[in-house]
């Protein structure tokens, strides 16, 4: 049983007053080594994204914005340009790596990480969310929202 930590969209796009405590308790509980494996996500945009298009939303286009805000320290990094983190590499990698278990965190809680989290669940991976390490940058509102509608979709006790 392999389990694999899945850092999702840590990046300076989405630190601000409500996200900005998440990267060092991230960092600390990647140091704590209770997971076999660590992969990150990192959310990129483009100007003729549906993000840009239709949202007006012009975060992650520049290099500073797509920047990892931890040292990933050469684990595996998936870009994305969705809200779910998975991409058929990222499926690949878990059956490649015999990955089991999936634990979840990161930013946003009620976008990337919500999403991330139905679709692993829809394709019978055994996954967690962990609400404390998990933030949104709308603030802990909805992020208390999205983790409610979490818990009602996946499961309460996969929300730990």
């Amino acid at each position: 049983m392999k389990s694999l930590l899945l850092v999702i969209d840590l990046q300076n796009a989405f630190i601000n007053q409500s996200t900005e405590k998440l990267p060092s308790k991230i960092e600390e509980t990647i140091a704590s080594n209770q997971y076999d494996d660590v992969a990150f996500t990192r959310f990129v945009n483009y100007e003729e994204s549906l993000y840009v298009k239709k949202l007006n939303w012009r975060g992650c286009l520049s290099d500073e914005d797509k920047k990892i805000v931890i040292n990933t320290n050469g684990y595996q990094i998936f870009d994305k340009s969705i809200y779910s983190s998975v991409t058929k590499e990222f499926i690949e990698y878990i059956h490649k790596n015999q990955i089991t278990k999936i634990y979840l965190c990161g930013i946003n809680t009620d976008c990337c990480v919500l999403k991330t989290a139905l679709d692993l669940f829809e394709l019978g991976f055994d996954i967690y969310v962990l609400e404390n390490l998990c933030g949104s940058t709308c603030g802990i509102e909805r992020h208390n929202q999205a983790i409610d509608i979490l818990k009602r979709n996946i499961g309460e006790k996969y929300v730990i």
